[in-house]
């Protein structure tokens, strides 16, 4: 009796379900795998499965054997400009076909900016994107135009080693940046990346991450580092597990940062500030118990942080800023709509409420220029920011208008020279770069980098 060996029957018309990633700066690579290897997942996949990108094969890989996972080799130059591509999946006769399509989108330099921080020369800008990919958050590089103020990119962004990027830091020396993600709450419990920054050409080169692990790096909002750059400090945002700021020193030739504990806070921890001098550390944080700014002392030595007491803030306090004199402090309330402010006694630290002025609506970001006259807040929801002159004897502000940003400005950079302002706008992808005006403190928009 003879018997027929067949193949099995027709191939069926597979299916795709999503790509990793789906998107991407342009000029970047794919930070899943080497090579660029796009990941396509789906149902009906074969060994002879064809990934087409504009119709295109792609040299492609069955990596599941229940047909649901595809590699295929994306080139540089599918990558290299703006714009998107059709993705599809291929099975050859018999049977088969072409499956449904996905749109994979190679991105401007912005996706979802939500930080921006300028380095103390005033040559370089960098911002920290959410970016649209589930893989990874970018960091966009630019330097600066000091007679204009504008931003030209550098090159390409740097992957934040995380699936986004949430705050930039540079520290005062200028050598280091450090980037957060507050994580996923499934994948990640957020992370800090550190980067050492070309002096020449500030483009930024990874030396390492730290690793979200709750208790003590917990969903991180933000890097502040003290003026010495000696000691760094991150509160975390997690809300649910013990309450912290957590410690580091920082290496002077790598940056990277060591832990030396945490400080139990009470409440969520939203920022940290420190004030010029170094010795004072201001934690905002908000609890069942109410909104406030804790006060703490910096060990020198050691940098650890000791508590001095805890005046009360508005509603959903952000950001902290320190008056360049050390003299006066400011806290953006969120649903209050307000910014606190206070003085501060520069022998023990401790904050005295001087009361509250208006802001737009869901203050954020704020600023104050360098040479300490006016000060700025961008306002998420009313698409605006704030502008404030500054009582050089009280520290209190006096409104001077707003000005339009972009949709849901998420941060605010003052140039070192006190000539510019750059504004993050994270649903429109781009920065609004405004003139100060240095008699009045008005802003003028003069220009707008991204999309």
């Amino acid at each position: 009796m003879n018997f027929t060996i067949t193949s099995g029957g027709p191939s069926p018309v597979p299916t795709i379900n999503s790509l990793i990633p789906s998107c991407i700066p342009a000029g970047e690579q794919f930070i899943n795998a080497v090579n660029n290897q796009l990941t396509v997942t789906g149902l009906n996949f074969v060994a002879s499965s064809v990934v087409r990108w504009n119709g295109t094969d792609r040299p492609t890989t069955l990596e599941n054997s229940l047909g649901k996972i595809l590699s295929a080799q994306i080139s540089a130059s599918d990558i290299a400009a703006a714009g998107t591509a059709t993705v599809t999946v291929f099975n050859p006769a018999p049977g088969g076909g072409t499956s449904n399509s996905l749109t994979f989108t190679t991105t401007t330099e912005l996706v979802g900016p939500l930080s921006i921080a300028t380095d103390p020369t005033g040559k370089f800008a960098y911002v920290a994107n959410a970016s649209c990919s589930i893989v990874s958050g970018y960091v966009s590089m630019y330097t600066i135009n000091p007679t204009t103020g504008a931003l030209a990119s550098i090159g390409p962004p740097v992957p934040s080693q995380d699936i986004s990027a949430d705050s930039v830091t540079v520290d005062p020396s200028g050598k280091f940046a450090y980037v957060t993600s507050l994580g996923d709450d499934f994948s990640s419990d957020g992370s800090v990346a550190m980067y050492t920054i070309n002096a020449t050409t500030g483009a930024l080169t990874p030396v390492g991450a730290i690793s979200g692990n709750c208790p003590g790096l917990c969903v991180p909002l933000s890097v502040a580092v003290d003026p010495s750059g000696k000691f760094a400090y991150v509160p975390n945002g997690d809300g649910i597990v013990p309450n912290s700021v957590a410690m580091y020193t920082i290496n002077a030739t790598t940056g990277a940062l060591t832990s030396i504990g945490e400080t139990t806070v009470e409440g969520f921890a939203a920022s940290v500030a420190m004030d010029p001098s170094g010795k004072f550390a201001y934690v905002a944080t908000e609890s069942g118990t109410g909104a406030g700014v804790s006060t703490y002392t910096i060990n020198a030595t050691t940098g650890a942080l000791a508590f001095v007491g805890t005046i009360a803030a508005g509603t959903n306090p952000g950001p902290i800023v320190v008056h360049p004199t050390g003299k006066f402090a400011y806290v953006t309330d969120l649903r209050s709509n307000d910014v606190s402010m206070y003085t501060i006694n520069v022998s023990t630290g401790a904050l005295t409420s001087t009361g509250t002025i208006a802001t737009g609506t869901n203050p954020g970001s704020m600023v104050v220029d360098p040479a300490g006259k006016f000060a700025y807040v961008a306002n998420s929801v009313s698409n605006d920011v704030s502008m404030y002159t500054i009582n050089a004897n009280t520290g209190t502000l006096t409104s001077i208008g707003t000005i339009a940003a972009g949709q849901f400005p998420t941060s605010i950079a003052a140039h070192p020279s006190g000539k510019f302002a750059y504004v993050t706008n994270s649903m429109s992808n781009d920065v609004s770069i405004y003139s100060i005006d240095g008699a009045t403190g008005v802003l003028t928009l003069i220009g707008t980098t991204g999309t």
